[in-house]
């Protein structure tokens, strides 16, 4: 790929490689857009097979990032890392404190946090060489855990969700299907429970199904039949790429919402769903809850004030469909008319500081 091409295409600030001989880093931080305020996204330790396929992930990871802060109303921009490696073998405390010194290096423009192949351990080591760090240890003041928060989310969009279809937002007596029931998804299943839904779950790992079972009376089914149950919502908090040509036509809810990351497997499938009348909320903003409340620990962390921030995912997945409703358009499509017009009005208002001469935050 011809890396300058494509930043420019999407329009990405930074690409830092770094690499550290002694501890065998080979790590890249990508800063997408710095329009709002620092880039906020978190570092992805994984074995990547080639160096291109890092930078393909971690540039679309990033992009991704800034449309995350920016619907979500966060005063932050985007970006992500990669470190290359094998995190079952490869993580040392030297390796995190040389990657902590390549953030520091970067004095502010880059914030990280934990993500897939990373953990709040491996945060509190990158924490000893920067500041720039969230999502460590509560002893340092951290939000600890985001799982039940990222859930608390998901149930306040789910709500708003339901109510574009079905007039209300009671999901009492409510059927939801909950494709995954891990630490997500498990505390968004007590928050339907305490509501009165009756909740259809799967996962191929069975002590989460039966946990989910025993805790809250769902229904279990095998994987591969959750998609077809008549069900009112269904809440895909697995793996990507679901909402697909072979799962399409098995729906029989109206709203899709859930946790997962990368719904759609392509765009024509969410302009798809949204011909057949489906409620889709885009995931996200449905799913920002943790981005969220590790941005809170910025301002020094308050749960209280990080939760109250959460609740507005509902107002965000209304303001979606508002969005999609005036232009004509799919809800996917709409989320990222929402984060757009966002950074453009921001992007606005810093102009007009710097046409009347005054130094201003973005370059």
């Amino acid at each position: 790929m011809n890396i300058f091409d494509y930043m420019q295409k999407y329009d990405y600030e930074q690409l830092v490689f770094c690499q550290d001989e002694n501890s065998g880093l080979k790590a890249i931080i990508c800063i997408h857009d710095t329009t709002i305020g620092p880039a906020l996204g978190g570092t992805r330790m994984w074995p990547y097979k080639t160096e291109e396929e890092a930078i393909i992930d971690v540039l679309r990871l990033g992009r991704g990032m800034t449309y995350k802060n920016a619907a979500a109303g966060l005063n932050i921009g985007g970006g992500k890392a990669v470190i290359i490696g094998d995190p079952r073998q490869h993580k040392s405390e030297e390796l995190f404190r040389a990657f902590g010194r390549y953030i520091q290096g970067l004095n502010g423009r880059y914030i990280t946090a934990e993500d897939v192949g990373t953990t709040v351990a491996d945060m509190d080591m990158i924490h000893l060489e920067t500041d720039y760090v969230t999502g460590v240890s509560p002893a340092f003041g951290s939000s600890g855990n985001p799982s039940p928060v990222t859930a608390y989310g998901v149930y306040r969009g789910m709500k708003a969700a339901a109510k574009l279809a079905y007039g209300n937002d009671d999901l009492t007596g409510r059927v939801v299907a909950v494709q995954g029931v891990g630490n997500v998804a498990y505390n968004l299943c007590r928050h339907l429970h305490e509501e009165g839904a009756h909740l259809i779950v799967t996962d191929i790992n069975e002590e989460n199904v039966n946990r989910a079972v025993n805790d809250f009376g769902a229904k279990a089914v095998g994987v591969n039949e959750i998609f077809g149950v008549d069900c009112d919502i269904f809440s895909p908090c697995a793996l990507g790429a679901i909402i697909n040509d072979d799962t399409i036509p098995l729906f029989k809810a109206k709203v899709i919402a859930g946790a997962a990351n990368n719904q759609l497997k392509e765009d024509r499938h969410g302009d798809q769903i949204h011909g057949m009348g489906i409620i889709y909320a885009p995931d996200y903003v449905i799913n920002a809850g943790g981005v969220i409340n590790v941005a809170d620990e910025l301002q020094g962390y308050n749960r209280e004030r990080a939760l109250k921030k959460v609740e507005t995912i509902y107002d965000n997945i209304v303001k979606v469909f508002e969005i999609a409703e005036r232009d004509g358009m799919a809800s996917y499509q709409a989320a990222d008319r929402m984060a757009e017009e966002r950074i453009a009005s921001v992007a606005k208002s810093r102009n007009t500081f710097l046409q009347n001469g005054k130094t201003v935050y973005h370059r």
